[in-house]
């Protein structure tokens, strides 16, 4: 059963996958509405702006407050959407108060002016300022995958960088964006944060009267909101798809790297932008560690109550069943699970091995509960093989020598990697996180960098010394001013006799 059910009356029917029950439904914004709300935001975007830093810090805070208080609620929204398992789902409220807490508390820091040094000595007259001015709306579109948390990531930075943000989340999960915002409509804050649903058109619009736009979705829909926003000459982030490596060295502890590539892969049943979909094990201990891996996975328990969930869209179901059948019939030997349960849109963890590069679980962004498995002879043929891909998320690395997992992380062309562990960086907002090659452009948290995405650089410069009425170099000009402009110049730029306009001896 689909999350999303029907158009009629010109709303969306959500249903549960995991049970086929209908969880709530959604208007559908045409292109006017949208304006209207756009239009509303950015009148009230000045006071906001206006409130600084701490004043905006005042209201991020009591919205983290309203979220803890309602995390059990918002737990269950989450789950009648999504056919999560409660572990899963619980994860989501908590980690965006910390989201939030982390930007309330450093929007000072990380908005404070700069005040960059002179490059020559003929410009220390001045004082030098870059400051920073938020985009009065930021457009935020959001994935499935992770319908409150995605908002999470997003949203708290523009939010205390000043901006006014309207958010559309996917068709398929819009009732836990519903939550997001009405806990800020609820603590009495300023109007800065909007909601608007709908389909593609929706989004569209959304586009249309954003100052920037940040998109998580898939690589073909990133590339049309790409287009979308060149057109209009405004900034864009976009997070993609991914096909994340894990690599298995003969030193490391395999316990470990099966537990935690475990946890990596089937995570929210494998729907993870980072999730590891592709693991490389060193010949050596092979055996040993497909192994240990299809025990742990054989362990991992589904439903309300287990480790995973239902796949959010039974379309995300069938994708995962053509990657383990055509894995299947080209060779492959599939471990454990292998096949949908027959109950929702559930699909059992599954471990396949003796995979082949080419096979569509290797090629193809899966985004599900498997975990494809080949071996390499060395470290070398791993991160050749990990580096074969169009995308470039995230990696992890496990070894015994953390400095060798280190200098291997540097090796691989992705914009981040864990080793020894799995997923972490996502939970660091102080790390960026963004794609190379086809997995992305720009980048989401990263400290400053995070918030300061979401503002517009102005350059200031004032005297610092009492102003004469002319200048060197304004009119009316004079060959002995510009003479005189000239020299210094290039006695401060310029090295050995060109210093004095003097050509060095060509001996």
């Amino acid at each position: 059963m689909t999350a999303v059910q029907s158009r009629a009356d010109s709303t969306i029917t959500v249903r549960n996958p995991a049970t086929g029950a209908v969880s709530g439904t959604v208007p559908i914004d045409d292109p006017a509405t949208v304006a209207a709300k756009a239009a509303q935001l950015v009148s009230a975007q000045p006071e906001w702006e206006a409130l600084g830093p701490l004043g905006r810090k005042r209201w991020l805070l009591a919205w983290q407050d309203w979220i803890l208080d309602n995390a059990d609620h918002i737990t269950e929204v989450l789950i009648s959407e999504t056919g999560k398992s409660h572990g899963d789902a619980s994860i989501e409220a908590v980690a965006t108060a910390d989201a939030i807490a982390y930007w309330a508390s450093h929007a000072k820091e990380f908005l404070a002016d700069r005040h960059p040094k002179a490059h020559s000595p003929l410009y220390r007259v001045k004082r030098f300022t870059t400051a920073y001015r938020p985009y009065p709306l930021v457009g935020v579109i959001t994935p499935w995958n992770f319908p409150f948390a995605m908002p999470g990531l997003d949203v708290p930075p523009a939010l205390a960088a000043g901006a006014a943000v309207l958010l559309k989340p996917s068709e398929v999960t819009p009732l836990s964006a519903v939550e997001f915002v009405r806990g800020w409509t609820e603590i009495g804050a300023p109007p800065v944060l909007g909601l608007t649903t709908g389909y593609g058109e929706t989004g569209q619009a959304l586009i249309e009267h954003a100052d920037f736009l940040q998109f998580t979705g898939s690589t073909a829909t990133g590339r049309k909101v790409a287009v979308a926003c060149a057109q209009r000459l405004i900034p864009y982030g976009l997070e993609l798809g991914g096909k994340d490596p894990a690599i298995v060295l003969a030193d490391a502890d395999l316990d470990r790297a099966a537990n935690g590539i475990a946890w990596g892969g089937l995570f929210n049943s494998g729907q993870v932008c980072v999730s590891v979909e592709r693991v490389y094990v060193e010949a050596p201990v092979y055996d040993q560690f497909v192994a240990k891996l299809a025990a742990r996975v054989g362990e991992v328990q589904q439903g309300h109550d287990g480790d995973t969930g239902a796949m959010a869209t039974e379309a995300q179901r069938d994708i995962v069943a053509r990657h383990v059948d055509e894995a299947r019939a080209a060779g492959a030997r599939v471990v454990t699970g292998g096949s949908a349960t027959g109950v929702g849109t559930y699909f059992a963890p599954t471990v396949i091995a003796d995979v082949d590069s080419s096979m569509t679980c290797m090629t193809e962004e899966t985004f599900g509960p498997t975990l494809p498995v080949i071996k390499v002879a060395d470290e070398n043929e791993a991160v050749r093989l990990a580096n074969d891909s169009p995308y470039g998320l995230s990696a992890t690395v496990w070894t015994a020598d953390k400095r060798r997992g280190e200098r291997l992380a540097r090796r691989l062309e992705v914009g981040a990697v864990n080793v020894n562990d799995a997923l972490v960086n996502v939970f660091c907002p102080g790390l960026p996180m963004g794609g190379w090659k086809e997995s992305g452009v720009g980048y989401r948290a990263g400290g400053a960098s995070g918030i300061l995405k979401y503002s517009r650089q102005q350059a200031i410069t004032s005297p610092r010394l009492p102003t004469q009425k002319s200048e060197l170099l304004w009119y009316p000009s004079s060959k002995r001013r510009m003479a005189v402009a000239l020299g210094a110049m290039r006695v401060f730029a310029a090295r050995g006799r060109r210093r004095f306009g003097r050509r060095p001896s060509s001996g």
